[in-house]
């Protein structure tokens, strides 16, 4: 499959799953709907690769890779991801989540030796400033007990543990790990954690029969986990964790389009200013994409 088309599958479904994520929340925990997404989204695709006979057998020390993904990526992200919908619309923390563009380039730095450019340092710097402009009243009266502001840093934090689960799963990719059965585990091992954890907290694992709560659970673990998963870190496999997370310059568009209309998101002139900021500074950092098609693997050349 050609990368734009893996690009604009990604965008559409996961632009719109942080509104779907609002319709999780409520009478079921989050820990609760968490693992029940990456349990179903796990089983179908351990059915897939049954189907497909698709090899199962790893070493141990892959497991242990598959876990770590399964944690940051299918886990950790997902609970501050869930917890900060709590405080602010699906919209705005979309856009907080962009930023993953930066912290891809700084751990790749970091963890896969790749280069850091100029322009990334640049293109942080513009979508930092958007995003102060974005929250400057929640910044102007930081409150830790504030609901908005804890919204935030939870945001935050959801990015740095996607950004690091995207390490891992380029990691994993280099070393020869297909991503199917990657995925497969990394969302039991998720699923898994999720369980633990709702365990350890006390959570109730109820269930909530609602077209609403149903519905978006199975839209969440088919399209948000499974296909859009699938496709993005293919993206991240073939042209790196910096370049493949190109996509969070454009799904927040549909995420902010979807809050307004869904979620009555009401815009001022700093807002709408500040927004603007992110995506220009989140599009600087892979401004090597204009005028040219979104590049192959052989065209990479990491």
């Amino acid at each position: 499959m050609q990368n734009y088309i893996l690009y604009s599958i990604t965008v559409l479904i996961w632009g719109s799953t942080w509104l779907a994520i609002k319709f999780q929340l409520g009478v079921v925990p989050p820990e609760a709907s968490i693992a029940y997404r990456f349990a179903l989204a796990a089983f179908l695709l351990m059915v897939y690769v049954y189907v497909r006979k698709l090899p199962m057998r790893f070493k141990i020390q892959d497991h242990l890779f598959f876990a770590t993904q399964g944690l940051l990526l299918f886990s950790l992200n997902y609970i501050l991801v869930y917890l900060a919908e709590q405080y602010l619309t699906s919209g705005l923390v979309s856009v907080i989540f962009s930023m993953i563009i930066v912290l891809n380039v700084i751990f790749g730095a970091i963890f896969l030796r790749n280069p850091i450019r100029p322009r990334v340092v640049g293109g942080a710097a513009l979508g930092l400033f958007g995003l102060i402009i974005v929250f400057r009243p929640e910044i102007a009266s930081f409150d830790p007990a504030d609901g908005r502001t804890l919204g935030i840093f939870m945001g935050v934090g959801s990015v740095i543990s996607a950004s690091l689960g995207n390490i891992v799963s380029a990691r994993n990719q280099r070393a020869g790990l297909p991503v199917i059965q990657t995925n497969a585990f990394g969302m039991a091992y998720g699923a898994l954690f999720m369980f633990l954890l709702a365990i350890t907290r006390g959570v109730d694992f109820n269930f909530d029969p609602t077209f609403a709560y149903v519905g978006s659970l199975m839209f969440l673990a088919i399209f948000g986990s499974i296909v859009a998963f699938s496709t993005y870190l293919t993206l991240l496999g073939r042209i790196g964790p910096d370049r493949a997370a190109y996509v969070t310059v454009l799904f927040p568009i549909i995420a902010l389009i979807l809050s307004t209309l869904f979620e009555g998101l009401s815009w001022s002139f700093s807002g709408i200013f500040g927004v603007i900021l992110v995506l220009l500074g989140n599009a600087f950092v892979l401004l090597k994409f204009q005028n040219t098609e979104l590049p192959t693997a052989s065209a990479i050349g990491e």
